[in-house]
């Protein structure tokens, strides 16, 4: 039986960092169009929603293709979670459409996604058996440090017996481009992670993202060398 899977894309009107980061002009295109664009040529993709209180992010999406739910302004503030975008959406989606079965939640601001992320993700998230899924990369060189109770401490190694880079276990960094979640684990844990969780791995330059200026230059650099 055909899956009802659907993507959902959160936009904001609102930006402190850069102002209208959506609909921001990225490699000629707003910002936002390039999601929509990459979840439309997905094959596991049934139907696209844009999640916004924008005007003009409403008509840019419905230009690109996408739907469009009207986000209520109590949940399109800057203290607003993107879990509460994501279940008003999925609510509002199944009073049209029949039982919704996986969501792919993207986020706007990461563009840099290869045309295959999303199906590989989606075959990953069933071939495991999974209930929710994130995107990430593999941080198999980084020495972290934090501070805790005022004293620097090494977090992911020790620093007092480092050893070889090689031999240390590597971490992973969620970089935010895609997860992918029954509606059960976003309605249950009210998050987007939850219940038995799979990992899919992209390279590091995949995970830039767009929320300051100096990472519009770094992001449009790898769109272009990368991807166009």
């Amino acid at each position: 039986m055909t899956k009802n899977i659907i993507g959902i894309i959160p936009a904001r009107g609102g930006s402190k960092g850069i102002p209208r980061k959506n609909i921001i002009n990225f490699c000629g295109k707003p910002l936002l169009s390039w999601t929509i664009e990459h979840a439309k040529k997905s094959d596991s993709i049934r139907n696209v929603y844009v999640s916004t209180d924008d005007n003009e992010i409403s008509d840019i999406s419905f230009q690109y293709g996408a739907n469009v739910i009207r986000r209520p302004p109590e949940i399109a503030g800057d203290t607003a979670s993107s879990e509460s975008a994501l279940i008003h959406a999925l609510n509002e989606i199944e009073k049209k459409e029949k039982k919704v079965d996986l969501i792919v939640f993207y986020q706007a601001t990461s563009p840099l996604r290869q045309p295959f992320d999303t199906d590989k993700a989606v075959d990953l998230f069933y071939q495991e058996n999974a209930d929710s899924l994130f995107s990430a990369t593999t941080l198999d060189d980084f020495t972290i440090w934090g501070e805790r109770d005022g004293i620097l401490q090494s977090i992911n190694f020790d620093y007092k017996n480092r050893g070889r880079r090689q031999d240390r276990k590597p971490n992973f960094l969620e970089n935010g481009s895609l997860y992918i979640f029954t509606p059960e684990v976003l309605r249950k844990e009210n998050n987007r992670i939850g219940g038995k969780i799979s990992i899919y791995i992209m390279p590091f330059w995949q995970s830039y993202e767009i929320d300051s200026y100096e990472e519009i230059e770094l992001c449009e650099y790898y769109m272009k060398k990368c991807l166009l």
